[in-house]
């Protein structure tokens, strides 16, 4: 009793913890579907003055206590569908989707997003270095041209990015003449999935898409009260700014792609 008369005024011991948490969560939008893991490796980045950072088992006893998990409802499915007519590429990847340099591998996929006036599909090339969004592009239809457009907008910001591996599904858009044309034509190595069509041959791009899903539409927008448009400026903000730049990944050791990235080739500059 005297104990507890003694403890009853005196801050609670992990305040100054999450003040620096609820600071991280408030810095962006999706930055609340931070879980334990990716929340510890944000404290351990910033590095909050005077905050003594616990064990990340620590961490996700205090974000339970304030009520800072979130649990959002997943809504997988797939939309590409396979030709088993055409001409199939090699699956080059093998399901190894770890990459020891920037712009050697990459993997691509669309995506479908309802809206009020229609569907938004999104194409997207990501790489497996540090899984930064290197291309992006969006149409209402998801015929060949939006992957080739994908990949012209990827080839424009990162013309190294030729002769790299790009791997897909077996989907139409990819077995086309014309996204093979321009595969060929920017030197790049086609990879796809193995014969069966299996989604496992290209998880990781599966999952970037449910990522994406998760933290910035489910639980946080209708998405068909919103117009195609105004979802093109939301996906555009969130891929090339706060993924690429900003969003904690734990693939990359607690790093945004972008921050990965430049100490990559901080490194080699230190070692040249």
């Amino acid at each position: 009793f005297y104990k507890y008369l003694v403890d009853k005024d005196r801050p609670w011991r992990y305040q100054e913890l999450t003040d620096a948490m609820k600071e991280i969560i408030s810095e962006d939008e999706c930055n609340d579907t931070y879980g334990r893991s990716r929340m510890y490796q944000a404290l351990l980045l910033k590095q909050p003055e005077g905050v003594r950072i616990p064990s990340e088992r620590t961490v996700y006893r205090v974000m339970n206590r304030m009520g800072l998990s979130h649990r959002p409802k997943r809504k997988p499915n797939g939309i590409t569908k396979a030709d088993r007519e055409s001409m199939k590429s090699e699956d080059l990847l093998k399901r190894d989707f770890h990459a020891n340099a920037p712009l050697e591998k990459c993997i691509t996929d669309i995506t479908e997003i309802p809206a009020s006036n229609g569907k938004l599909y999104v194409s997207a090339i990501f790489d497996c270095f540090d899984l930064s969004v290197l291309g992006l592009a969006m149409e209402t239809n998801m015929k060949a041209d939006l992957c080739v457009h994908t990949l012209e907008n990827a080839l424009t910001a990162y013309p190294a990015l030729e002769g790299a591996v790009i791997h897909s599904d077996r989907g139409t858009q990819y077995t086309s003449e014309t996204y093979r044309q321009a595969i060929r034509e920017n030197h790049i190595h086609q990879s796809m999935n193995s014969a069966g069509g299996r989604c496992h041959d290209n998880a990781r791009c599966e999952s970037m898409w449910a990522r994406m899903k998760t933290e910035l539409l489910y639980d946080r927008y209708d998405t068909k009260q919103m117009t195609v448009e105004d979802l093109k400026v939301l996906i555009w903000r969130y891929f090339l700014s706060y993924w690429n730049n900003r969003r904690i990944c734990s693939a990359n050791g607690g790093l945004p792609p972008m921050i990965k990235r430049r100490q990559y080739y901080e490194a080699l500059e230190m070692a040249a």
